[in-house]
C-alpha cells in the first residue's frame, strides 16, 4: 500500500484543531507521513498543547515532521537581545509563554526548545520541496538562502533548480479558493490562516495529501 502523505499547513498554537484534523479530518495511520509547515507556535492559545501532540504522535509510531517556520526562528533567538525578545512577543510570542505558565523563554522546558532548534529549514521529498515560506531563485542556489525559506513571500518556481520538483509552503496567508488554485501551478500555498477565525475564506487548518493533491479543512475550533 502506498502511503498517504499530508502536509498541513501554519497552527500557530492552534491545538485542538490541530487533533481534530489530524484525528477526524484525515485519519491518520501509522502507515501515513504527516509534514507540518512550521509556525507551530505563536498567537493561538496553546502552543504547548500543539507541541505536545507531536511528542504523543511521535511517540506512538506515527511518522510526524515539521519544517522551521518564522515563529520558530523568532523564538529561538529571543534571548539573543532585548530588540529579538520584544520582535517575538509582538509577533504572539507572548501567547506562547501563557501557554506553558512562563514569565521567560528560559521557563520553557528545555525539550521543547531543543524540538524548535532540531527543526530544518526544508525537506525534500522525490516530487516536492517542503518548505515554510519560499526559494530564492535569484540565488544561483536556491537551497542556500535559509532567510527566504523562513520569510520570503513572493517566488517564482523553476523546477530546473529543484529537481523537478514543485514547492508546497504556509507563510502566506491565503483563502480556501487560493489554496485549491494552487494546486495547478508549481507553488501549492497551504495556510489559510487558521489562527485568524472569521477572514473570509480564512479561519481553518488546511491539510494536503500530496499523492490525490486533495485538501481537507478543518474549521478553527479553538478560537
Amino acid at each position: 500500500m502506498v502511503p498517504r502523505r499530508f502536509v498541513i499547513g501554519d497552527v500557530h498554537g492552534c491545538s485542538r484543531t490541530l487533533r481534530r484534523l489530524v484525528e477526524q479530518g484525515i485519519g491518520l495511520t501509522r502507515n501515513d507521513e504527516l509534514y507540518l509547515l512550521g509556525d507551530l507556535i505563536d498567537r493561538g492559545p496553546d502552543s504547548k498543547g500543539v507541541l505536545d501532540f507531536i511528542f504523543e504522535l511521535r511517540d506512538s509510531g506515527f511518522s510526524v515532521l515539521s519544517v522551521r517556520g518564522n515563529h520558530e526562528q523568532m523564538c529561538l533567538h529571543a534571548g539573543d537581545s532585548l530588540e529579538s525578545l520584544e520582535m517575538w512577543q509582538a509577533n504572539g510570542g507572548l501567547a506562547t509563554l501563557r501557554s506553558f505558565a512562563a514569565e521567560a523563554l528560559g521557563d520553557i522546558p528545555p525539550r521543547y526548545r531543543s524540538f524548535l532548534r532540531s527543526l530544518p529549514h526544508y525537506i525534500l521529498l522525490n516530487d516536492f520541496v517542503i518548505v515554510h515560506a519560499s526559494l530564492n531563485f535569484d540565488r544561483r542556489d536556491p537551497f542556500s538562502d535559509r532567510e527566504a525559506m523562513l520569510w520570503q513571500r513572493e517566488c517564482a518556481v523553476d523546477r530546473a533548480r529543484t529537481g523537478g520538483r514543485r514547492l508546497v509552503s504556509g507563510h502566506t496567508s491565503v483563502t480556501r479558493r487560493q489554496v485549491e488554485a494552487s494546486l495547478e501551478t508549481d507553488r501549492i500555498l497551504v495556510d489559510n490562516s487558521c489562527v485568524f477565525a472569521g477572514r473570509p475564506g480564512q479561519g481553518s487548518l488546511a491539510a494536503l495529501e500530496l499523492n490525490s493533491l486533495s485538501v481537507i479543512f478543518q474549521e478553527n475550533i479553538d478560537s
